[in-house]
C-alpha cells in the first residue's frame, strides 16, 4: 500500500508536468508522445544491463507465441499501455484548465468504480476478489466527491473536460490488471526475487512500447488534420528540466503498479494510488496553482476520497482479525 501511495504521488506530479509542457508546446498529443517516448528510451537503455529483464522479456514473447493456456499470454493482455497513453494524453488536454486536484478527483472516480468491477471479474492476476460493503462504499464515496467538486460553480465546459480524466481512470484500472498479467506470465519460469524484478521491467517495457506506438499514430494524425504544433519545446535549462521528467515519472508509477497489483488487487492498488494522487495534487495546486488556489469544495472532495481509501482497508483489517 505504501508503494501504491508513492505511485499515486508520482502520477499527480506527472499530471502537472505534462499539463504545463502541453501548454508550452501547443500540442497535448505531441507532449503525450514525448512523455511516453522518453520513458521508452530510458527503459531501452536499462534493458542491456538487466539480465533478468532481458530473460523476462523473452518469456513474454514466448508466452505470446503460445497464446492462451498455462504459461501463455493472449495478445490483448499486452495492451495495457493504451490505457496509459490515454491517461497521459488527457493530462495535456485538461490539467491546465481543471487544475491537478479536480483532474485527480475525476480520475479517481473512474479508477475506483472500474477497479471494483475488474476485481470481481478476476481480470487481475490475483484472481476474483468478492465485493464487500467496505469495498463497494469506497467507490461510492469517490463519486460523491466528484459531485461535490463539480457542483461548486463548475462550468459546462469544465465538466466536459472532466470526462477525459474520468475515462482515463477507467482505462488505468484495466492497465493495472493487464500489466499485472504480463508480469505474472514471467513468474512460472523464474520465481526468484530477480525473476520477479525482471517481470516488472518486462511489463513496464511492453506498456511503454504499446503506448508510445499508439501516441505517435495519434500525433501524426493531429498534424495531418490541424497542422504542426504552434508552440515550441522549453529550452530554459535547468529551470525547465522538470518538464521533461514525465517519462521517468511514468516509469515509476507503472512499474510500482505491476509490482504490487498481484499482492493487493486492483481495487486496493487504485485506492492506495488515490491517496498519493489526492494529497500530491492538493500540495501542487496550493504551492503552484494552475487555475487559482483550491476552493473549499476541492478540500471536501479530497477528504472524501481519502475516507474512501480508508474504508475498505479498515474493513479488511477487521475481517483478518475476526
Amino acid at each position: 500500500m505504501a508503494l501504491a501511495i508513492v505511485a499515486g504521488f508520482a502520477a499527480a506530479l506527472q499530471s502537472r508536468v505534462n499539463g504545463t509542457l502541453a501548454t508550452e508546446t501547443g500540442t497535448a498529443f505531441g507532449t503525450a508522445a514525448l512523455s511516453f517516448g522518453s520513458g521508452l528510451v530510458l527503459l531501452t537503455l536499462v534493458l542491456p544491463f538487466s539480465r533478468t529483464g532481458r530473460s523476462a522479456l523473452a518469456q513474454v514473447a514466448a508466452g505470446l507465441r503460445r497464446g492462451g493456456g498455462a504459461g501463455g499470454l493472449r495478445w490483448w493482455e499486452c495492451l495495457g499501455g493504451l490505457g496509459g497513453a490515454f491517461y497521459v494524453m488527457s493530462q495535456g488536454l485538461t490539467v491546465d484548465a481543471l487544475g491537478v486536484a479536480v483532474f485527480t478527483i475525476a480520475l479517481v472516480a473512474g479508477q475506483s468504480v472500474s477497479s471494483l468491477v475488474i476485481d470481481r471479474m478476476g481480470l487481475a492476476p490475483g484472481g476474483v476478489r468478492l465485493v464487500t460493503v467496505g469495498r463497494a462504499l469506497g467507490p461510492v464515496l469517490t463519486l460523491v466527491a466528484v459531485v461535490v467538486v463539480s457542483g461548486a460553480g463548475a462550468t459546462t465546459a469544465a465538466l466536459g473536460l472532466a470526462l477525459f480524466p474520468l475515462v482515463a481512470g477507467v482505462l488505468q484500472s484495466f492497465q493495472q490488471a493487464l500489466n499485472g498479467r504480463v508480469r505474472a506470465a514471467v513468474r512460472p519460469a523464474d520465481s526468484t526475487a530477480g525473476g520477479r524484478d525482471g517481470g516488472v521491467l518486462a511489463a513496464t517495457f511492453v506498456s511503454f512500447l504499446v503506448g508510445t506506438a499508439a501516441l505517435l499514430v495519434v500525433f501524426g494524425v493531429s498534424i495531418a488534420v490541424d497542422g504542426p504544433p504552434t508552440g515550441a519545446l522549453p529550452t530554459r535549462l535547468p529551470a525547465d528540466l522538470l518538464l521533461y521528467s514525465g517519462g521517468l515519472l511514468g516509469i515509476v508509477f507503472i512499474a510500482l503498479q505491476a509490482a504490487v497489483v498481484q499482492r493487493i488487487g486492483v481495487l486496493l492498488l487504485g485506492l492506495g494510488m488515490i491517496a498519493g494522487q489526492v494529497v500530491g495534487a492538493l500540495v501542487l495546486d496550493v504551492v503552484s496553482p494552475a487555475v487559482g488556489p483550491p476552493g473549499a469544495a476541492t478540500y471536501v472532495g479530497a477528504a472524501l476520497t481519502l475516507v474512501a481509501v480508508a474504508v475498505p482497508l479498515v474493513e479488511g483489517a477487521l475481517r483478518r482479525h475476526a
